[in-house]
């Protein structure tokens, strides 16, 4: 079973996501902010991270920065999804490492066949 870290501080995005994933035969893992998600990546290597960038105490960005220095999180593909829609922000995400950008609102079917193509 893939797995799936969902990391966003909006506890309706992150109920309508974990529904969605689990529907769709994804182990879920929920962090409401970078520090949180940083602690689940200790013991778990989901195949995939959503990320949102805006949110408390360690944001998207600086989150994406710790994942791509562990050695063990380079197969993982993350996805930034951010109500940041300037051009500048989706490039400065993209030259972080992150696998694709979508902005919110979003499409949850555009999403999960983002997701199902970037890793299987």
């Amino acid at each position: 079973m893939k797995k799936i870290l969902l990391v966003d501080d909006e506890p309706n995005i992150i109920m309508s996501l974990e529904y969605t994933f689990k529907k769709n035969n994804y182990e879920v893992f929920i962090a409401r902010d970078g520090q949180e998600a940083l602690e689940i990546l200790k013991t778990q290597i989901p195949d995939a991270i959503i990320l949102d960038i805006m949110m408390p105490n360690v944001d998207g960005y600086a989150t994406l920065e710790h994942i791509k220095k562990n050695d063990a999180l380079q197969e993982c593909k993350v996805i930034f999804l951010s109500a940041k829609n300037k051009e500048s922000d989706i490039q400065k995400g993209l030259n972080l490492g992150a696998s694709a950008y979508l902005t919110k609102p979003f499409s949850l079917k555009k999403l999960v066949d983002q997701v199902k193509e970037l890793i299987e």
